[in-house]
């Protein structure tokens, strides 16, 4: 389990949903030569996915040794059973984003020790095979939830799948995970979902104003509708739980509006110190990072010739954001480097051309 890469993973798998999560899978999976076999209840999108060098068509002789449940969260629960019952010898696993239900149902049919549920904390506004990619799972965790009865081969059999995908396995309880979802996957969709349909209400040129941080914060609230109702549906215990503390929060920020700066203060700082604990590359927090900020101009080779100019100066890159606003020539490159590293760099991309600041 605490291997840090994959080891031979037997096929067939049999990969059951051939949208965004389980077209990324079959696609990372065949890049190790595994053998992929594809099914979906639509069956253009097993062909698409077919076509695109995802795994190969699902027929009646095929005996798959582990089965990946890639379905939306309603109707998982149900075709990991009929896995269960379909293939007997199968090891099981679906990627739904909420566990516990699942993991009761499971518990209540036959082939329980062989079912290890999980979910790859990836995906995309977008969505179906054609928006799906082999490297979808790099360097995201891959949390593993493994039932009471579940055997050690199962749980083995799931680490090692997330090892061949990319992804970073990490092991809980399902209930423990459905509770850490709500905080940091699901009430940031309701909350960037709230601050987007304000925008309905916009008048005259209001839009005209908005920037980056408006396009950051309002990003994921173009996901898919139906599957949100779906998950916000299945965990909202969890999710209810966490946007009621919110609504604490607000009501605090709304009574302090004009009249108790010492509490909007703290309500500022207690942000600003979260956005610190939220991990980066290597498990990095964001603030152990300089942000070096770069003018590139908005015409073609101008982002490679930046990304050669820094790798020249002998400065790692460490994360990269791009942004455009409305009516303006340039755009705004974010390079994040290591902590102490960044006013060497300014220097070495000034030197160059470029315009730089911290």
């Amino acid at each position: 389990m605490t291997a840090l890469s994959p080891q031979a993973l037997d096929g067939p798998v049999l990969v059951v949903g051939c949208g965004l999560i389980g077209t990324s899978v079959g696609l990372a999976l065949r890049q190790h030569d595994v053998d992929v076999v594809l099914h979906d209840s639509l069956p253009g999108h097993a062909e698409v996915a077919a076509s695109m060098g995802a795994g190969r068509l699902l027929t009646d002789d095929v005996l798959p040794l582990l089965v990946v449940v890639a379905v939306p969260p309603s109707a998982s629960a149900s075709v990991v059973a009929e896995s269960l019952l379909r293939w007997p010898d199968a090891l099981v696993t679906d990627v739904t984003s909420v566990k516990s239900a699942i993991q009761s149902s499971v518990d209540d049919g036959p082939g329980a020790d062989r079912f290890a549920g999980g979910h790859p904390m990836a995906g995309s506004e977008r969505s179906g095979p054609m928006a799906a990619s082999a490297q979808l799972f790099e360097g995201r965790p891959w949390v593993v939830t493994p039932g009471a009865t579940t055997r050690p081969a199962a749980l083995d059999a799931v680490v090692d799948l997330a090892l061949h995908v990319g992804g970073v396995p990490i092991v809980m309880d399902p209930a423990a995970h459905d509770r850490a979802v709500a905080l940091v996957s699901h009430v940031p969709q309701v909350m960037s979902t709230l601050t987007a349909a304000r925008l309905n209400d916009a008048e005259g040129n209001d839009l005209a104003l908005s920037g980056p941080g408006l396009r950051d914060t309002t990003r994921i609230a173009g996901s898919d509708g139906a599957m949100w109702l779906d998950i916000l549906g299945t965990n909202a215990r969890d999710v209810r739980a966490v946007l009621e503390l919110v609504r604490d929060d607000l009501d605090r920020v709304i009574d302090a509006l004009g009249e108790d700066e010492a509490t909007l203060a703290r309500v500022l700082e207690s942000g600003r110190h979260g956005t610190t604990l939220i991990p980066g590359k290597h498990g990095s927090s964001a603030a152990r990072f300089d942000l070096v900020h770069v003018q590139v101009a908005d015409r073609p080779g101008e982002l490679s010739r930046l990304m050669t100019d820094t790798g020249e100066s002998g400065v790692n890159i460490e994360d990269l954001r791009l942004d455009h606003d409305l009516g303006r020539p340039v755009g705004l490159a974010e390079i994040a480097v290591a902590l102490g590293v960044g006013p060497s760099l300014v220097q070495a991309l000034t030197d160059r051309g470029w315009t730089a600041y911290l």
